[in-house]
């Protein structure tokens, strides 16, 4: 079977799906991914077939990527962003296409190993005398789920909070992990998944485990994943913020406190009396030179470079040495009471590995300085330390690139201004990669509007750019009729506007923080008059189709935070390399943060609404014309009676 067999028109999917219509820019992608594919399995250079593919909102690139994937034997992984994308590969693409290309398609979804229930400290848990009578009722519902659960997924267990403090506690977490020393390894549902995972031939993952995998790789520890053929990246923008987690070093606070609640749980159902009081009395000595050490921070919150701390911080190296000799001290004594469980060698590597991880931040050597950039950010009641490499592309190079055969980068944004050259640059690129630029078939010209203020309204920096934004949001969302979601660049500039709408606005108006990102969503897209104000996450990923979204405000271009101590230095190794950091790596990363929120408006052919951008720079200052190189091609208007006659129009 070829790709064209099941795209064209009169195919597979024509037959399959009524009132289907064939997509030229999807076939087209299909037909590059299955050629990416040939070519990395007959090239004998050792080097990924490299493909980008900016495919807009409508394309269809999901399905453009996995049919060439499966026609083409290969063991493929696919990694995404967001559980969203998963859910929706593993319960509507796949058996969508095992009708349409007639075959059983072995497909499965792998996440993490904290989603998944771990038998033995199940047990653990609920034999020790301390668990927590307002636990109960969760242990009995959880008790009832173990007996038909097939997965041990706690996605599963729906009624469970987020932020659970209980399923930490009976989590498969690969620091507490006993391996094949496991008296539950024949029932353990990590077991099971790996087993599953081999006979798999389209394995679903995010970024995060796949990134995971290629650092265990890379270290010597094993793998997460079978091996495989060929990777494809959806949400492919996201690549170089997670593969920087994974390809650097991480020590918090919470990690430490974490080790010792494990210890002292452990040694109250494990120890005998003596030895218990002993380890007991060793963990709380650590806790208190945690406190010591935590406290030679400043208190004001937010993340700083590390490096001015170390020069003038007061019993720094007195704090530093306590701390790091309490865990040396802590991880000797675990494996002297390996003779009570291999648990114990477990929390000895904990312990283990928060010393060399702490060590390995603080005490950089000189070729270290120029390749990570160290950090610490405090928070209201913990302090971490990081060790964050400046550029992620010489890793991707020997982890990735050179360790695959093909290789396929696929978003809705990966250009900036129309070129691929910024994520090229991140990524370790070259310009032998092949790239396509697809854009979106829907209909922006006829069916949306573009709305700047008016020139002589504040920039964004202005003293009364606060109390403009809110009336003219105010202005905007009354002409909407509400239907609207409003995306801010800060936490503030969203809780003034929420206050100022508060007794102004007629319609339901929901605030991020309020409840569940979820519970959000499902309320706005239920209630056809809402207004949903929001930062951050979702500027992107939120799909709403219909009446209900009829209306996208921006407040201000989404530049970042230039004082963030990675973003320092991110912006200092490109003047160093003799580039103009502001052009070369602020406004791009802003381009594609902004057109991840422009395209919440168009999520299907029959939406319609407004785009509205409440910065003027984008035509005050030269660089605006970057962004509105990369927008949409909405008609663009500055009158609010334009916006007001579209609306009007829609009656």
């Amino acid at each position: 079977m070829k790709v064209k067999d099941v795209f064209a028109e009169g195919g597979r999917l024509s037959q399959a799906l009524p009132g289907y219509e064939p997509r030229k820019s999807q076939e087209e992608m299909a037909e590059a991914v299955m050629a990416t594919l040939a070519d990395g399995a007959e090239r004998e250079d050792g080097r990924a077939s490299l493909l980008l593919v900016e495919a807009e909102t409508g394309i269809g690139k999901t399905l453009a990527y996995l049919v060439p994937a499966l026609l083409s034997g290969q063991r493929v992984v696919v990694s995404t962003a967001t559980i969203t994308l998963q859910d929706q590969i593993l319960k509507k693409e796949i058996p969508l296409l095992e009708k349409v290309l007639e075959m059983d398609i072995p497909a499965l979804c792998i996440k993490g190993r904290q989603n998944y229930l771990c038998h033995y400290r199940w047990y653990q848990h609920c034999s020790n005398p301390q668990s927590s009578l307002v636990e109960d009722g969760d242990l009995k519902k959880i008790e009832q789920w173990l007996a038909v659960t097939e997965s041990g997924d706690r996605a599963e267990l729906s009624w469970l909070p987020d932020r659970s403090p209980l399923w930490p506690k009976l989590s498969a977490q690969s620091n507490q992990c006993l391996g094949g020393d496991c008296p539950e390894s024949q029932v353990c549902f990590v077991n099971r998944l790996r087993k599953c995972a081999g006979s798999a031939r389209l394995l679903i993952v995010n970024h995060h485990l796949f990134f995971s995998d290629l650092a265990l790789r890379q270290a010597g520890f094993g793998e997460i994943l079978p091996r495989y053929q060929a990777v494809v990246f959806d949400e492919a923008h996201h690549l170089e913020n997670v593969a920087t987690n994974f390809f650097g070093k991480h020590f918090s606070h919470y990690q430490l406190l974490d080790l010792i609640g494990d210890l002292q749980r452990q040694a109250e159902s494990d120890l005998p009396g003596d030895e218990s009081d002993t380890l007991l009395a060793s963990s709380r000595g650590l806790k208190v030179r945690l406190d010591i050490f935590a406290a030679i921070f400043p208190v004001q919150r937010g993340r700083f470079p590390l490096e001015p701390l170390l020069e003038k911080a007061k019993g720094w190296q007195e704090g530093l040495n306590g701390l790091l000799q309490g865990l040396s001290t802590l991880s000797e004594h675990c494996f002297r009471l390996s003779a009570h469980g291999e648990i114990w060698n477990l929390f000895g590597d904990r312990a283990l590995l928060l010393h060399q991880t702490l060590a390995g931040i603080v005490e950089t050597d000189a070729a270290g300085e120029e390749y990570f950039i160290r950090w610490f950010e405090r928070r209201e009641r913990t302090v971490s330390l990081s060790a964050t490499p400046v550029k992620v592309a010489e890793e991707l190079e020997n982890c990735l690139y050179n360790a695959v055969q093909s290789c396929v980068l696929t978003s809705a944004t990966l250009t900036t201004g129309g070129d691929f050259k910024y994520i090229q640059d991140r990524l370790g690129i070259d310009e032998e990669c092949k790239k396509m630029r697809l854009q979106s078939p829907f209909d922006y010209k006829g069916r949306t509007l573009l709305y700047v203020p008016e020139q002589g309204f504040p920039e964004a920096a202005a003293s009364n750019y606060m109390d403009m934004l809110q009336k003219r949001i105010h202005d905007l969302l009354q002409l909407s009729r509400g239907r609207a979601l409003v995306l801010f660049t800060s936490f503030r500039a969203m809780d003034l506007v929420a206050q100022y709408l508060a007794d102004r606005l007629d319609y339901p108006v929901l605030v991020q923080g309020t409840a569940s990102r979820h519970a959000l969503l499902d309320q706005f897209r239920e209630c056809n008059d809402s207004v949903l104000l929001a930062v951050a996450s979702f500027w992107e990923g939120v799909d709403v189709s219909g009446d209900s979204l009829s209306c996208v405000l921006i407040d201000k271009l989404p530049f970042e935070v230039p004082s963030d101590p990675v973003i320092q230095a991110r912006m200092k190794a490109v003047e160093a390399d003799g580039g103009n950091a502001f052009f070369q790596f602020q406004i791009p990363r802003a381009i594609l943060s902004l057109r991840q929120g422009v395209g919440r408006l168009m999520r299907s052919t029959g939406d319609r609404g407004v785009i509205g951008i409440l910065d003027i720079r984008i035509f005050s200052k030269g660089y605006g014309r970057m962004f509105r190189a990369s927008l949409p091609p909405s008609p663009v208007v500055r009158d609010l009676t334009e916006v007001q006659e579209f609306f009007r129009t829609e009656r």
